[in-house]
């Protein structure tokens, strides 16, 4: 009778689910290859257009069309092929990222540089129009930026919608992780048809008994695989049965489909995750630095360049707002306090004094609405920002960036350190002038958890999304949106 009742529960183990929506489309092969096809002929369209345009404008006349198509041509083969045959065109990789404006910009100039390169060696330079190239190197870059962000919104809203499918899978391990998984990751809404789910009776046996069970278990569950003909096979097991892990991973080699670990719990924190290898060693990357050293580089000459202009340009607005601090009331025209930054080293923090008092010790109380410690003068400088602008020499010094986390005092830096998970990792960049935080709204005190876990939300956000353009797009906003002013005092 306990056999039979395995046998029932050994059958009910293998389930085969049918999708949902009956209309779901598989996005395969054939999807990578039209949105390619469907890139580069939009990217032909525009330099036809963009040829067009400017020699009507410049010569009212259309001019040699076949020169326009040419051009668009070479480039649409210099930035189409590199993707596709990296597999970028697949639709978990369009929609299952953040969207790669960086990667985009330096395929599109190297797509240009290569037919710069074709046209000096063929000596053909002269037959195109430098003005219709210029021109088409800007629409074909908005071009394409526009068109991945839109195919990347309507793949994730299919997804989210069970209208479409990436990948056929079969769930494989335990009854208790199966259902974990099903429930706290929601695979359908990720391009993820759950075609069926074998279950395995143990993750480690514990007597030859159920060691049989297991096995027998693992070879139905490659038979179900087969039979679905799945695209992959993710094994739900813990992550410390490592015996298990790879008697069922060798088991699945048998088949096309490929084999996924399933997540562990612990890595979820952790946004990018990468394999190396040292030998016969393997582990995981879980985090990097933020920047690398070319970004880094490139943030720190847009920040020199940006400092100096500033210091120079405002030189008169500073002497004067130096002249009236000394002329209000007693006390040095700066002031500086110990801030962390970079890799949690001290430095000192320079701005206009505000306040009667500077307070740089064990005790710093942040400033209030209405604080009676402010001057006169000292209240308006901080309401309209001009209170941080000594900070620009901080920036010069490399102490500091244009845009980056804003840097507290120290007591509270330790205090907020010990109560905001990741509090420290906005000392993995140069803290700012301005920041991602401080545009949308998030400054003042931070008396509760929920306003200084606002404010970190958004710090990690800017580290994790760095790059120029976003740099740029927060000093436009620090100065052009009333948000950036809101709770300043």
């Amino acid at each position: 009778m306990t056999q039979v009742i395995h046998n029932l529960r050994d059958t009910r183990a293998e389930r085969t689910f049918k999708p949902k929506t009956a209309r779901a489309l598989k996005l395969g092969l054939w999807f990578s290859s039209l949105a390619g096809l469907a890139e580069g002929s939009i990217i032909i369209l525009l330099a036809l257009a963009a040829g067009a345009a400017y020699h009507l404008f410049a010569y009212d006349q259309v001019g040699v069309i076949i020169n326009y198509a040419r051009v668009g041509a070479l480039v649409a083969l210099a930035y189409v092929i590199p993707q596709a045959m990296q597999g970028q065109y697949a639709a978990r990789e369009i929609a299952g990222k953040r969207f790669p404006a960086a990667r985009i910009f330096l395929l599109w100039n190297a797509a240009f540089f290569a037919l710069l390169a074709i046209a000096f060696l063929a000596k053909a330079s002269g037959v195109y129009s430098r003005g219709a190239v210029l021109l088409f190197y800007g629409l074909g870059l908005a071009g394409v930026m526009s068109f991945r962000a839109l195919l990347a919104n309507a793949i994730a809203n299919g997804f989210a919608q069970g209208r479409l499918i990436a990948r056929r899978v079969l769930l494989v391990g335990t009854e208790s992780e199966v259902s974990a998984f099903r429930k706290r990751y929601s695979p359908q809404t990720h391009g993820l048809e759950v075609a069926g789910v074998s279950l395995l009776p143990r993750a480690k046996p514990a007597c030859d008994k159920e060691r049989g069970r297991f096995e027998s278990a693992l070879e139905r569950a490659v038979d179900h695989a087969r039979k679905l003909q799945a695209d992959d096979v993710f094994l739900l097991l813990p992550w410390s049965e490592t015996d298990a892990i790879t008697e069922a991973a060798d088991a699945f080699l048998a088949t096309p489909a490929a084999i996924n670990l399933g997540p562990a719990r612990v890595l979820e924190r952790y946004r990018e995750l990468h394999v190396w290898r040292i030998g016969g060693a393997a582990g995981l990357t879980l985090a990097r630095p933020p920047l690398s050293a070319l970004e880094q580089a490139a943030k720190r000459a847009l920040d020199l360049v940006c400092a100096t202009i500033g210091l120079i340009v405002l030189s008169p607005v500073l002497a004067a707002i130096a002249l009236a601090i000394k002329l209000e009331s007693k006390g040095p025209v700066l002031f500086r306090q110990r801030r962390a930054g970079f890799n949690q080293e001290t430095f000192r923090i320079l701005k206009f004094r505000t306040m009667a008092c500077a307070e740089d010790g064990n005790t710093v109380r942040q400033a209030l609405a209405n604080d009676p410690r402010f001057t006169r003068l000292g209240r308006l400088l901080r309401r309209s920002n001009l209170d941080e602008l000594p900070q620009l020499w901080n920036v010069i010094q490399g102490q500091m960036s244009i845009v980056g986390p804003r840097p507290h005092a120290l007591i509270h830096d330790h205090e907020f350190e010990q109560r905001i998970a990741r509090y420290a990792w906005r000392h993995n960049v140069k803290p700012g002038i301005t920041g991602w935080a401080q545009v949308q709204g998030h400054r003042g005190p931070t008396e509760t958890d929920a306003k200084i876990r606002a404010r970190v939300e958004h710090d990690i956000y800017y580290i994790d999304n760095w790059s120029i353009w976003f740099d740029i797009q927060i000093m436009a906003l620090t100065l052009f949106t009333a948000r950036a002013f809101r709770n300043a005092h």
